[in-house]
């Protein structure tokens, strides 16, 4: 009987009191990554320039350069690989995205979450 009487004032008490949702800004980015360190055969640097891990990393910096509180939301477009060889060896490639487009996310100030004690 007790638990039940609580349990019935916690759901009360949780659906009564307003709820604010925190409100985003979104922005879209197209940018490149840059090239791996190595020169590898060709189909060794394209795979390395579609790795998750690079992509990932370099999304990040993407948002990063907007300002700070800015995140990586989703990677919308992968782009795509563009190759150079290498001057001092040849028939190796270093490998890079472009165009790849991703979209970023920041609180927008003065919404909930953004301000201490304040809903």
């Amino acid at each position: 009987m007790r638990i039940a009487l609580t349990t019935m004032l916690l759901t009360a008490c949780f659906f009564s009191s307003p709820v604010g949702a925190t409100e985003y800004i979104y922005r879209d980015l197209m940018a490149n990554t840059l090239p791996g360190a190595r020169c590898e055969a060709e189909t060794q640097a394209v795979e390395t320039a579609k790795k998750n891990y690079n992509i990932d990393r370099f999304s990040k910096k993407f948002c990063q350069t907007q300002g700070y509180g800015w995140h990586v939301e989703e990677v919308k477009d992968l782009g795509k690989t563009a190759c150079n060889e290498c001057n001092d060896k040849s028939g190796l490639q270093k490998c890079h995205q472009e165009d790849v487009v991703v979209t970023c996310k920041r609180i927008k100030p003065g919404s909930v979450g953004m301000l201490p004690g304040k809903s």
